[in-house]
């Protein structure tokens, strides 16, 4: 479906469903993408409260996809994470379900720390239009760094890491999954799109150390080295807080623009992803087919395919 929106000229779109444009062929050429930066307090019912309505406001803008911010139900911190701990399907799980089944749209659902066996993981689901999850993806690297003077944070003290990879498929594109840390991993990145995604997405809290330094700088390479769209969602800043998040969401395009950001505080994003730019960008470009696999490959361990 989407090779095919790539060859069909853009001026034969019209209004599509959900915030999509559909090209003749019936195929999505356009939709739009909403961020929401939340700011996260201690109740947690007020953050799934404030979520939900957020969702809805998104949904009402035209959005297609909903991505939330990294620990959206919870304070982040090693001190928070077995206090806010759920399973998986639970309390915040449910309202994102029907906020996605009640507006039509898919949600991805930052993270929350989830429970399981025991262990403590930290988890994204995503939900499509149905209601229905599509996806668990558990934070693959954990957030252990020393920055002497600054900063000094270990994730691994609570939490275990996820073992997976994550993709999902909508009508519009196919989307990788990671969690803040996971974005420093250039490979996870250059397996996703590899596997055919256009879309990446990285819930995070990056912090006012790693934040100014890195934050925006590593989505544009990921988004540049791999000639893929990279969406990422912090929590809003709230300087009051034993972690402190940097916030800035952001969109950044193939071409390694950044095409919409937020500030430190609370705020939705929206970003008209562009599958033809995106193909476009490949074609003029074409390092999908010029790479030097005879010299060097990066090889998803899972299943032996590079």
């Amino acid at each position: 479906m989407l090779v095919c929106c790539y060859t069909v000229s853009r001026c034969v779109a019209a209004d599509g469903a959900d915030g999509a444009a559909v090209t003749a062929c019936g195929c999505f050429s356009e939709f739009r993408l909403a961020v929401v930066q939340l700011q996260v307090r201690s109740v947690k019912a007020d953050n799934l409260s404030r979520a939900r309505r957020l969702v809805k406001e998104a949904a009402g803008q035209g959005s297609a996809v909903v991505l939330l911010p990294e620990c959206f139900n919870s304070p982040y911190g090693s001190s928070f994470f077995s206090k806010y701990a759920e399973e998986i399907p639970g309390e915040s799980t449910q309202m994102l379900s029907e906020a996605a089944r009640e507006h039509k749209v898919y949600v991805v659902g930052g993270s929350i720390p989830e429970e399981d066996g025991g262990k403590l993981y930290n988890s994204c689901t995503v939900f499509g239009p149905d209601g229905g999850m599509i996806l668990k993806h558990r934070k693959i690297h954990l957030f252990d760094i020393n920055v002497p003077g600054k900063i000094c944070f270990q994730e691994s003290e609570t939490l275990s890491p996820g073992n997976s990879l994550s993709m999902f498929e909508t009508p519009y594109c196919k989307v990788g999954v990671g969690i803040c840390y996971d974005m420093r991993f250039a490979e996870l990145a250059q397996i996703y799109s590899r596997k055919g995604c256009q879309l990446l997405v990285y819930p995070g809290a990056f912090n006012m150390t790693t934040g100014p330094a890195h934050w925006e700088l590593l989505q544009r390479a990921r988004a540049l080295d791999n000639q893929v769209f990279v969406a990422t969602a912090s929590p809003a800043r709230d300087e009051s807080a034993s972690y402190v998040a940097w916030g800035h969401s952001t969109v950044v395009s193939p071409w390694g623009e950044v095409i919409s950001k937020a500030g430190p505080e609370e705020a939705i994003i929206y970003a008209d992803i562009d599958l033809q730019y995106l193909s476009d960008i490949r074609q003029q470009i074409p390092i999908t087919v010029q790479r030097r696999e005879d010299l060097y490959t990066v090889t998803c361990a899972q299943d032996g395919s590079s």
